[in-house]
């Protein structure tokens, strides 16, 4: 079309033809008005990318419409796009990856079927897509994936940590996650993450045991619950209970679930360990678990007689060990079972996670030494194990009887020194404190 300079004036007296028009400014080579049939007027500059040349596409870019900014304002726009574009810069790719870029919740989606699912163990996934999904997609899930700052990063990271600290800071563990395959994927440069330099909540590990007394206590709820069943107690606080009529009901747990706290407590193995063990992998022979994989990779679990005395009493009327509601799938929790006992033992806040704590206190008090107790566990590195150090005091009390029993005969005082039994006891009693 024709050119000429494009003033507010020109720009009133052009009248829309029956195809879109653009009318090229006769000052500033590139920049332009852009004419649709239906009357509709906007700014636009055209360039030649890169090295530029009659061998290089043009390209059209809109500046904006002509109800929006002026021609001195469109102008000045056209300016800079052009000016950009002599500095190597091509506007309209970076306006068209803007576009493309996606939001961190479809990116994260993306990242949990394409990236994290074929390289995380499958509990590990479950726990990423409820961080990313249901927490972090709730502060910044519409936000572009490039456009998230480390300011959004903290302000999501205290308002999860208002209630769940810990779960914060995996949150922002599990972004970073996402930052890395991102930027794998061409979306961002390496080493973006908005999330890198965010302060961690203090954590402080639970380290709960059950002493002999809770441990006793425990056994008699699990022998109850398997036999006569625990007493069905009406909960007085829920808004419906005096409707409810008083019942001698029992709650009677199945044996494979009392099998299953059994044998977490006899080897300390973890919870998903114990779920989904199969019968193939038992070896009664030798007093076995051969586990093709667990938290740590392969692991075998030595068997004392007590859990070996366990497994061959549970009937095999499944792949599995422990039987759920699906015979050909492992069972997905023990909730429900847990719940009911751990109440009727009266061992409120103890978690399932703990028996295995338990299990190597009771090796800790008794001097067995971290790095057996580490070998029982699984534990992949010695400073996992290290947590129960504080527990490990027999080498320390024969230390001690040592030096206070020179002393004491050189004060002329009376030697009284402690036998086997009374320091495992002192051990054990050191727990409970």
């Amino acid at each position: 079309m024709a050119v000429e300079k494009l003033t507010k004036r020109t720009v009133d007296a052009i009248v829309p033809g029956g195809r879109i028009s653009i009318y090229y400014d006769s000052e500033l080579r590139g920049f332009g008005l852009k004419v649709t049939p239906s009357g509709a007027k906007s700014w636009c500059v055209e360039y030649r990318p890169g090295s530029g040349g009659r061998g290089v596409a043009k390209r059209r870019l809109v500046i904006g419409s002509t109800n929006t900014l002026t021609h001195d304002q469109a102008r000045i726009a056209a300016r800079n796009i052009l000016a950009a574009v002599a500095l190597g810069a091509d506007p309209g790719a970076s306006r068209s990856r803007a576009r493309e870029m996606p939001t961190f919740k479809e990116f994260a989606e993306r990242y949990l079927s394409e990236e994290a699912i074929t390289k995380l163990k499958p509990t590990t996934v479950v726990n990423y897509r409820i961080y990313l999904l249901k927490h972090a997609a709730q502060h910044i899930g519409t936000k572009k994936i490039d456009t998230v700052t480390s300011s959004d990063i903290a302000k999501m990271h205290r308002a999860i940590g208002q209630t769940r600290q810990m779960t914060a800071n995996r949150v922002v563990e599990c972004i970073g996650s996402v930052y890395r395959y991102a930027a794998t994927c061409g979306l961002m440069k390496r080493g973006t993450n908005p999330g890198a330099h965010i302060e961690a909540f203090r954590e402080q590990r639970r380290e709960r045991f059950l002493t002999s007394e809770e441990l006793a206590r425990l056994g008699d709820a699990i022998r109850e619950a398997e036999t006569i069943g625990i007493p069905w107690v009406l909960d007085e606080t829920k808004p419906t209970a005096k409707h409810i009529p008083k019942t001698d009901r029992r709650t009677i747990v199945d044996p494979h679930a009392a099998a299953a706290l059994r044998l977490l407590i006899l080897t300390g193995a973890r919870l998903r360990e114990i779920l989904d063990l199969k019968w193939e992998y038992v070896d009664f022979e030798r007093g076995l678990l051969l586990l093709p994989d667990s938290k740590t990779g392969r692991k075998t679990i030595v068997l004392n007689a007590p859990a070996l005395s366990i497994l061959s009493q549970l009937p095999r009327v499944s792949p599995y060990v422990i039987v759920g509601d699906n015979l050909d799938k492992a069972r997905h929790d023990l909730n429900r079972p847990w719940r009911l006992m751990s109440k009727r033992a009266k061992l409120d806040g103890v978690r399932i996670h703990d028996l295995r704590h338990t299990y190597a206190s009771f090796g800790a008090g008794s001097g067995l030494g971290l790095p057996i107790i580490g070998k029982l566990l699984g534990h992949a590195q010695a400073a996992t194990t290290a947590r129960y150090a504080h527990l490990d005091n027999d080498p320390l009390r024969r230390a001690t009887e040592h030096i206070g029993g020179r002393i004491a005969a050189a004060l002329g005082e009376p030697v009284a020194r402690m036998t086997e039994d009374q320091i495992i006891a002192f051990n054990r009693n050191q727990r409970r404190a």
